[in-house]
């Protein structure tokens, strides 16, 4: 078998984690093409293939380039994969710098170069879109073309090939790992991790989906150019891989830290330490902008869909201020704001670069765990804390899958 802690090993595992980015959003944009177009290129003579190359690709173009520079971004951010293939990038380099060196200069400047790259793809990913747009055809609610034969066996064979080496065979691994040694770390630390993470990703949670809940009201009841230019703003922390924002949070906060509440403590007859540096508030913080975007899209969708005339009908029966919020907002966004929590939570607990950089001392996480053992062979250790991580991510994806299943029309 050739090397696995090879750079083909690690494009492979980060192909295997992040195809779904570009998976779900080009099977979207495929859904909602409706036959018109399909049918007029066939009418001019072009084959199934032809047609799809020439009129389907093109037209779903803009989903397919939204996909990839997420896939990109993701990739330039991620630490756990690349760390454990001992594979050097800048969000390891930057952790070196700052663990290794002690120096917060050496990976902000690490940090600024990747974020220049960020940019660069963003803005890549833009131009290379140009003045594509989606289609606004009536979305179609059956496939055009049933495969059968050799050419469904075939396609089936590949999606069970893809789903099998991305999921079944590294979870049938972690479950052997977990009987041979896992299971006997089930103690009261391996509790306590499970309580600091979930504790993490709540509060997370729950600041980030109140945040993006005031932004998307504002958004929806004063839509002047300098609130939405606010948002976007916002959102852009999502581009932003944790260790930027671990850097760019941690110089701020020792900042104020020296320039501020270590003068006023001792002016207070404090001890005269630093408070914010290290401390939880900048993690949650941190969590805060990496994942408002994620928190926003949920939320504004579901927002959009009420109707105007359904507050305007409450107001007319004297319900205002509070009580309208409640009685009629709530209730129609609650799906929504489930499903921003849920994967504002879910992408806490696998968040590693921003945690393992910012955490309080004590504070480590289940992914903290897994950084750990992997880093010092003990795979079978890992397997525990790798195995309720999947568990917990399974619901997010379930749920995603079971709505995105449901027809289009």
């Amino acid at each position: 078998l050739p090397r696995v802690r090879s750079t083909g090993g690690v494009i492979v595992v980060l192909v295997l984690v992040f195809y779904p980015y570009v998976y779900l959003l080009a099977r979207a944009a495929f859904q909602a093409q409706g036959r018109g177009l399909l049918e007029a290129a066939r009418v001019l003579g072009q084959s199934p293939w032809q047609a799809f190359w020439r009129v389907a690709l093109p037209v779903a173009r803009p989903a397919i380039g939204a996909g990839l520079a997420l896939a990109l971004m993701e990739t330039l951010a991620d630490f756990g994969a690349v760390s454990v293939f001992n594979f050097d990038t800048f969000t390891t380099a930057i952790y070196k710098t700052w663990y290794g060196f002690f120096s917060l200069s050496s990976a902000a400047q690490l940090a600024s170069l990747l974020l220049l790259v960020v940019m660069l793809v963003l803005y890549g990913e833009r131009r290379a879109r140009g003045a594509s747009r989606p289609s606004n055809e009536r979305p179609r609610g059956k496939a055009l073309y049933h495969l059968r034969g050799f050419k469904a066996l075939a396609a089936s064979a590949w999606c069970g090939l893809v789903f099998a080496c991305a999921f079944v065979i590294p979870v049938l691994q972690l479950i052997a790992w977990f009987w041979q040694r896992g299971r006997f770390d089930l103690d009261e630390r391996y509790s306590g991790l499970i309580v600091h993470t979930l504790y993490l990703g709540g509060i997370a949670a729950l600041i980030t989906v109140s945040v993006a809940l005031v932004l998307a009201f504002a958004n929806r009841l004063s839509p002047t150019r300098a609130i939405r230019s606010g948002i976007s703003l916002a959102n852009v922390g999502y581009a932003l891989p944790g260790s930027v924002l671990a850097v760019s949070i941690m110089l701020a906060f020792s900042y104020l830290d020296r320039e501020l509440v270590v003068p006023l403590s001792g002016w207070l007859g404090g001890a005269g330490k630093p408070l914010l540096l290290g401390s939880l508030s900048a993690l949650v913080l941190a969590y805060l902008v990496r994942f408002l975007a994620v928190a926003y899209g949920p939320l504004e969708n579901s927002l959009a869909r009420i109707r105007p005339s359904l507050p305007e009908a409450a107001r007319s029966l004297g319900v205002s201020g509070p009580r309208l919020f409640c009685k009629v907002y709530l209730p129609l966004l609650l799906p929504g704001t489930l499903s921003a929590a849920l994967l504002v939570f879910v992408d806490v607990l696998k968040e590693m670069p921003a945690t393992l950089l910012m955490r309080p001392f004590g504070w480590d996480t289940l992914a903290v765990r897994i950084f750990e053992m992997t880093s010092e062979g003990e795979w079978a250790r890992a397997s525990l804390p790798a195995l309720t991580l999947v568990l917990v991510g399974l619901l997010p994806v379930i749920g995603l899958i079971r709505r995105s299943a449901r027809p289009i029309g």
